[in-house]
């Protein structure tokens, strides 16, 4: 039923009517396998009292569990034997009405391949602290993994959640010094700061963006309206007009240029969307005219255009930053070198922020004339200050105070908080790739930056003898042959073994949540866990099916199975026999 994703239950109760018992559908697999021949199970039913209880809820829950756990422990096996590893949350996901964060763990597997791989959800704790503490239980006690291996944490989360999973970071961080806190490859950084900034109006904002995007992909034919009207409007920059339609065709959302995208598209959407809204031909159902009314008013909103267009410009500066972080190896070298650039621009933002604030307000109300938009301080605002006389407060300093000052302070520190020192010391350890120390000219100095990862090495003493051989064997090498150009092509080089302290560090930094997975082979984990969600209904999702659907392609041995489940939930009593008693009730 895991593998097959099919649900425990299969119906609704008040679906039933009165006083026709239906079976759930792991008891219609049981009377499917007696009437197909199976004699053991058929006599276990026909012995037993007619008012016995078969499988029972807890039972179920029981049996789920043990599979779930035999199943999690084949790929935390392989984990352990690879000693280092990364620990990456996703993002909040609902299972039948309770809120669980999806864990996944990266490890360099003995084939040399990175992987990232699911491994469970933790129920989610509105405190932060208990959440810290769950976590942290879970990983050591449940799983059995040592966090003194842990070398990198990363936390993919929605606007509102991102304080709380800092917590979590800070107090493993606390505990094991060397898991370190850095963003994740598979989320842009500006997406990662937009959703990290604490103010309720972006996180209202970034959650209109998604359910946008969300509706136009409900249909080809949503789509295609959208396609026309960007026709019309570009229709004397048609190669533009023909890359925005691409763009609309894929989850644009998660680019690293999401905001520069919003605002030219946004006189298209508000369009499309009151198209839709009042199509007089009733080409569309109420429920897709109603969403349309519903989106339009909110993309129509002057909290919403203020917002985007200020996100716009204050993540200009981290943009080409952000794009080298998803680029090559080289490109996430250098990266590491440009940030001080970074900050340098985002303090001098800040330091005038008034002239800046005053350029960016004025694109707002710009865009909002254009697209017939009011100017209006937000609704809870004016309702607080009702009657108030001594209010001199305008939109332009209402926005800069609550919007650009908070959002520009908290980009430049969580900038230094995912980019620490020590974060930056491990990503100036990829110029062990050839390919880094070839652009370098061979001149480099990992061992002032590798310190850090001593105590993971298997002979420190050898290491710079070590780093010797390694870049003269790269820099007198034959003309023929290329320079490894990934951490991943470093790892399969067939002597890799003859250099055991560059082969330990590129394992680390390879793991670390920020570098990317090189083989799309071995990241089926989050492909497969997007999957699971979108393709099950939200009350029939389990937290135990969904790991058996996600890793249906890990060995298993059911014997095991059975021999945990009777050691751990039955006695000899309850065990089947030819004159055995019937089975308590539960």
């Amino acid at each position: 039923m895991g593998k097959q994703n099919i649900p425990l239950d299969g119906h609704e109760a008040d679906e039933i009517p009165e006083g026709l018992f239906t079976p759930d559908n792991f008891q219609a697999l049981l009377e499917c396998r007696i009437n197909s021949g199976e004699e053991v199970l058929r006599k276990r039913f026909e012995t037993t009292a007619v008012n016995t209880l078969f499988c029972s809820k807890t039972q179920q829950r029981q049996m789920l569990e043990i599979c779930e756990s035999c199943i999690r422990e084949e790929t935390l096996r392989e984990v352990r034997d690879s000693h280092f590893f990364s620990i990456i949350t996703d993002d909040v996901v609902d299972i039948a009405g309770e809120e669980h964060l999806p864990v996944l763990v990266r490890f360099v597997d003995e084939s040399h391949n990175l992987r990232e791989e699911f491994v469970g959800f933790l129920p989610y704790e509105a405190d932060a602290e208990i959440l810290a503490v769950k976590f942290h239980t879970m990983i050591t006690e449940k799983w059995g993994l040592n966090m003194e291996y842990c070398r990198g944490q990363a936390y993919i989360v929605s606007s509102g959640f991102s304080s709380k999973m800092k917590v979590v970071a800070s107090r493993l961080l606390e505990k094991y010094p060397q898991a370190i806190y850095t963003l994740c490859s598979s989320c842009a950084l500006n997406m990662w700061l937009a959703k990290s900034v604490p103010v309720m109006g972006v996180s209202v904002a970034l959650g209109t963006i998604e359910e946008v995007c969300s509706f136009f992909h409900r249909s080809p034919q949503l789509l295609l309206e959208l396609d026309n009207v960007i026709s019309v409007l570009f229709q004397n920059s048609k190669e533009r007009g023909k890359e925005l339609k691409e763009i609309c065709h894929s989850q644009w959302t998660g680019r690293h240029d999401a905001f520069e995208i919003l605002v030219e598209l946004l006189q298209a959407l508000v369009l499309c969307l009151d198209g839709i809204n009042s199509d007089t031909n009733i080409r569309w159902n109420n429920c897709i005219a109603g969403r349309a009314f519903v989106l339009c008013s909110a993309v129509t909103d002057f909290d919403f255009i203020v917002t985007i267009v200020v996100l716009k410009n204050v993540l200009s500066f981290t943009r080409a930053f952000g794009k080298n972080l998803q680029g090559q190896t080289s490109d996430v070298f250098f990266a590491a070198g440009s940030l001080t650039a970074v900050l340098h621009s985002l303090n001098e933002v800040m330091e005038n922020i008034e002239v800046y604030h005053e350029f960016w307000f004025e694109e707002a109300t710009n865009l909002a004339t254009k697209l017939d938009i009011q100017m209006k301080l937000p609704g809870k605002f004016r309702r607080a200050h009702q009657g108030n006389l001594e209010s001199q407060l305008t939109s332009e300093s209402y926005y800069k105070e609550t919007l650009s000052v908070p959002t520009v302070e908290h980009i430049i520190q969580e900038l230094k908080d995912i980019f620490s020192e020590q974060h930056l010391k491990a990503l100036k350890c990829l110029s062990l790739v050839p390919s880094v120390m070839g652009q370098l000219k061979f001149n480099t100095s990992e061992e002032h930056h590798a310190d850090m990862y001593r105590s993971d090495l298997p002979n420190p003493d050898t290491l710079s003898a070590e780093l010797h051989c390694w870049r003269i064997k790269w820099k007198h090498r034959g003309k023929d042959i290329e320079l490894p150009s990934t951490i991943y092509e470093a790892l399969h080089l067939p002597d890799i073994k003859f250099f055991p302290n560059v082969y330990a560090l590129l394992k680390v930094l390879c793991i670390l949540p920020v570098m990317k997975v090189e083989n799309e082979r071995y990241e089926n984990g989050r492909k497969r866990l997007k999957a699971y969600l979108r393709n099950t209904l939200t009350d029939q999702r389990s937290s135990n099916l969904a790991l058996l659907n996600i890793n249906f392609d890990i060995k298993h041995d059911l014997d095991l199975m059975v021999d945990t489940y009777i050691k751990l939930y039955t006695n000899k009593s309850e065990l089947p026999t030819e004159n055995s008693e019937t089975m308590e009730n539960t």
